[in-house]
């Protein structure tokens, strides 16, 4: 078992069956991830389907999902500290289950019909099927109200053309969630609907973004949507209702994205402890030096401090008494002050950080994502802030 001093502030902050649970999938990532992770990534692997079945059968895929349709019946708390446990070895791992639940089964828990539920639920809880979630486009990303993948009624039936891109495990998605236009002429907010399109219908184009520097073992894809047909069966929530669909899906996603932050302090703050200890430079180990202490105490600080934060929203979050700007602002500060501060590990590390073997510069890297994923950190501040400033939110840009 890998001692984490992340453990000892999760131990005093959740109960203690809940506590097992993330231990069990921290001691899965530690024993059966950290050994192969250098491997898959020199080689250029995505997350392999033999990963994917052991989470699977670990129930990661269903946690939020109820028993009756073959979850563990949790909530986003135990999906954040999957996130917690799996992201503090790599973050392409956690995001895979991650990304699944946060971003394809709680649109359907959030506005799926039953017959909906029924039929995709169970095979999502288990990890045989994924949906990818289609927000981003080329020219669309922060506005996310404004879909320039439009739907057009034809009858019936509804035709979607566009393209969505950043879409996270897209490889492995069995279905997309499609955010089109459905009403240009509607008032703001209202003008957009959800679809569950089927990635192996007829005008459905997949293929995986090359050149992607972060998150290298996630699957990140664009899909092209040339002419698709979808049913009225096939719409997410309500017509017209598809940014509500969005809004709601994100703020759980943002949480999970702050704890990949936290996770990439746990790992730094760790691996910092144990070399400054044995490195030695002008007669004795660089821990001696007040402005490597400075660094150290600053990321424990940091990750009890946000660690706190976090679980305290989570809590809320599954409670359904969490306002809608805190889960932005969690995000915000969380993935700032981890970047900061893995710059400050590797500093104080020197060239050694550097190295892929070290674990430090995959961090730094992939903590990027957590800045401009879930929403960028830059367009998000205005959404936080139009709270503090009320009589001007309309103004605010």
């Amino acid at each position: 078992m890998t001692k984490r001093r992340m453990d000892h502030y999760l131990e005093q902050l959740i109960d203690g069956e809940r506590f097992e649970f993330y231990r069990v999938v921290a001691d899965y990532a530690d024993e059966q991830i950290a050994p192969q992770l250098l491997g898959w990534e020199r080689s250029g692997e995505l997350v392999s389907d033999d990963v994917i079945a052991q989470l699977g059968q670990m129930g990661i895929f269903g946690l939020p999902v109820p028993e009756e349709f073959g979850g563990q019946g949790g909530g986003l708390t135990e999906v954040v500290l999957s996130g917690l446990a799996l992201g503090y070895q790599s973050h392409s791992i956690a995001i895979t289950p991650g990304a699944a639940v946060s971003l394809g089964v709680n649109p359907l828990l959030l506005a799926g019909s039953e017959e909906q539920k029924n039929a995709h639920l169970p095979d999502l809880a288990s990890g045989k099927r994924m949906f990818a979630f289609g927000l981003s486009e080329p020219g669309r990303g922060s506005d996310a109200a404004n879909p320039e993948v439009v739907a057009t009624r034809q009858g019936d039936r509804w035709v979607l053309r566009g393209e969505k891109c950043w879409s996270t495990n897209a490889r492995w998605a069995s279905h997309v969630i499609v955010h089109a236009l459905t009403d240009p002429k509607g008032r703001n907010g209202h003008r957009s609907t959800c679809f569950i399109v089927p990635k192996d219908r007829e005008g459905v184009h997949y293929q995986e973004m090359a050149g992607k520097t972060v998150w290298k073992m996630s699957s990140t894809g664009s899909v092209t949507l040339d002419g698709v047909e979808t049913s009225s069966d096939e719409i997410l929530g309500e017509l017209n209702e598809g940014f509500k669909v969005m809004v709601g899906t994100l703020n759980g996603g943002r949480l999970f994205i702050a704890g990949l932050a936290l996770a990439s302090i746990a790992f730094a703050l760790d691996r910092v402890c144990g070399y400054v200890q044995e490195r030695e430079q002008f007669g004795g180990p660089i821990a001696r030096f007040q402005r490597v202490q400075d660094v150290v105490l600053e990321m424990d600080i940091a990750l009890e401090r946000n660690l706190t934060w976090l679980i305290q929203q989570v809590r809320r979050y599954d409670a359904s008494t969490m306002e809608r700007e805190q889960a932005v602002k969690v995000k915000i500060d969380c993935s700032r002050v981890a970047s900061h501060l893995l710059i400050e590990a590797m500093e104080i590390c020197g060239g050694i950080a550097a190295l892929d073997e070290f674990g430090l510069s995959r961090h730094h890297n992939d903590l990027f994502v957590t800045r401009v994923g879930e929403g960028s950190n830059r367009a998000l501040m205005t959404q936080a802030v139009a709270v503090l400033l009320p009589d001007i939110r309309g103004q605010l840009h």
